[in-house]
């Protein structure tokens, strides 16, 4: 998700119909440039080499959503709910186009859960993550926590500070998705990053824009990523 405001002007975007590396590629009507839509970038046009502004996101279940925020309002297109892709994913293909690099380090149709943070690409595989739940990282010199929801499959990233203290973080006890920090004993909710009890209730964690790829994909526009675990 991306902030659509260019120079203070809100730009219109659309589906050019055309893929980079098998990722697909938006134009914006107002100056007609062509958009990476991993990348945020316009890779041609007046507007080439312009970066959006990324907005932290959650993609999750809708019965999850709806949990969380009850009064959403959401597109109703009608038709039998489906989808189109399921023996795409348990195939070996890498898109329509096929592979631009070759990478072992992860079966090319593995999840992962990507973010970039000061130039510094790397991932964190679903598989790793449905084991753990809780990634404490370090990233270009911040502190990063990426929590995983396995009844959901929702991946999201927080940074792991809070009034300059840094915070391990495991997971909690019992149901429901809560992830406690070592330091404090305070509970928080996974999904939110919000604590509900202990010393920090009340307090909030900041959200860090991340999203969710194949590895395939992923590595062809960050070959230098890292990837945790590795």
């Amino acid at each position: 998700m991306y902030d659509r405001t260019i120079v203070g002007e809100i730009h219109t975007f659309g589906v050019s119909g055309k893929l980079i590396r098998n990722v697909l590629v938006m134009f914006d009507r107002e100056s007609d440039s062509l958009w990476s839509q991993l990348l945020g970038e316009a890779v041609d046009g007046p507007l080439l080499g312009t970066k959006l502004k990324p907005i932290a996101a959650l993609q999750t279940t809708w019965g999850e959503w709806k949990k969380l925020h009850p009064d959403t309002l959401a597109l109703a297109i009608g038709g039998p709910a489906y989808d189109s892709y399921v023996s795409y994913y348990s195939s070996n293909s890498a898109g329509v186009i096929g592979e631009t690099f070759q990478d072992e380090r992860l079966p090319r149709k593995e999840l992962v859960y990507g973010l970039v943070i000061d130039g510094q690409a790397v991932v964190y595989p679903f598989s790793r993550l449905a084991e753990q739940r809780i990634a404490n990282d370090t990233v270009a010199g911040q502190p990063v926590a990426v929590i995983f929801d396995p009844a959901t499959r929702t991946a999201l990233a927080f940074r792991r500070e809070v009034d300059g203290q840094t915070l391990t973080f495991r997971p909690g006890d019992g149901e429901g998705a809560t992830f406690v920090d070592e330091e404090t004993g305070s509970t928080w909710a996974a999904l939110t990053g919000a604590a509900a009890s202990g010393p920090l209730q009340g307090k909030g964690l900041e959200r860090l824009p991340g999203t969710s790829s194949f590895w395939f994909g992923w590595k062809d526009f960050y070959p230098d990523t890292l990837v945790y675990g590795q």
